[in-house]
Parts: C-alpha cells; structure tokens; sequence
C-alpha cells in the first residue's frame, strides 16, 4: 500500500512538472489558425462577435471535417472565401458598421491562456474584423483542427464523463 502511494505521489509530481514545462508554446508552422477582432468591447459588439463566431465555427466545421493534412485546409478555405464573405454579409447587415475577411500571414498578439502562453507573431489565419477590430479577440486553429473538435463537441452536446485514474486505485487497493 505504501509502494502504491509514493507511485501515486511521483505521478502527481511528474504530470505537474510535465505542465510547468510547457508554460510557453510555440504554434506549428503547419498550422492555420481562425481569429475574429470585435468591434470593441462594448456588450453588444462582444454579443456580435460571438454570433459570428458561432456561424462560422459551425461552418468551417462542416467543410474542414474530413480534411487531412494542410494542403486539403487551405485549398477548402480559399475555395469558401465567397461564401465566408456571404455569411459575413448575412450576420452584419443590421449593424452599423462593416466587415474584413483576410485568408494569409497575420499578426498574432501574445496570449496567455489557462496557464499557457502563446507566441507572437505572424501565423497563417483566417481573420475577420469587425468594425475597428479594436475590442477582445477570439481565435483558435483550424489545422490541426482544435477548434473544429470544440464544434463538434458543441454540436453533440454530449455528456463526458471524467475518471481519475489515481482516485481509482485509492479507491480499488485502500477502501475494502
């Protein structure tokens, strides 16, 4: 029982050191990220963005789902930029003021997310501006798809269950 506990403790130790060591992350160059700029940070431009963002989240799904390398990507999304500028028209025609689409190298601000943080720097993307852009960001990658798993994760809307794998042998070994 002892044995097991101190392997419990050095695995704790070790997944906490393993995430410690990765406070600083790098994005592949293989990578094609997705950012929306809103307006600003008014309630009603973030509500804006994050309609937009959930339009064409929904959509770079359904056309980015069976792609599998980056080649496939960037052929799908340059193909779509017609019909992203639709979308775009769509969900901006009662707002008072206009829209950007830019598929290349854009300028990616450091971000601290969850304890990690992401480079600087310039990254291939999908950018959306609204209005000034001026307000919060949203942004995610859509090769690899990351941010395509979140919707279908949303889509589903399916219960996931967590398990511990340490709490299971406490649990199995220490409570008979």
């Amino acid at each position: 029982k002892i044995i097991l506990i101190i392997l419990a403790l050095l695995s704790l130790f070790g997944v906490y050191t393993d995430v410690k060591a990765k406070e600083s992350v790098t994005i592949p160059k293989n990578a094609v990220r997705f950012r929306i700029l809103a307006n600003s940070n008014s309630p009603r431009d973030q509500k804006i963005k994050e309609d937009v963002k959930k339009r064409m989240q929904k959509e770079l799904y359904d056309l980015l789902k069976e792609s599998r390398n980056i080649r496939q990507t960037r052929k799908i999304i340059k193909g779509n930029m017609n019909n992203f500028n639709n979308i775009l028209k769509e969900e901006m025609k009662d707002k008072s003021y206009s829209y950007k689409i830019n598929y290349g190298m854009n300028y990616f601000p450091l971000k601290k997310y969850k304890g990690i943080t992401y480079d600087a720097g310039y990254y291939e993307s999908l950018l959306v501006t609204l209005g000034e852009g001026k307000g919060n960001n949203w942004w995610c990658v859509l090769f690899p798809p990351f941010c395509l798993m979140e919707a279908e994760e949303n889509k589903n809307e399916s219960k996931v269950e967590y398990k511990s794998f340490i709490k299971d042998i406490i649990e199995k070994y220490f409570n008979k």
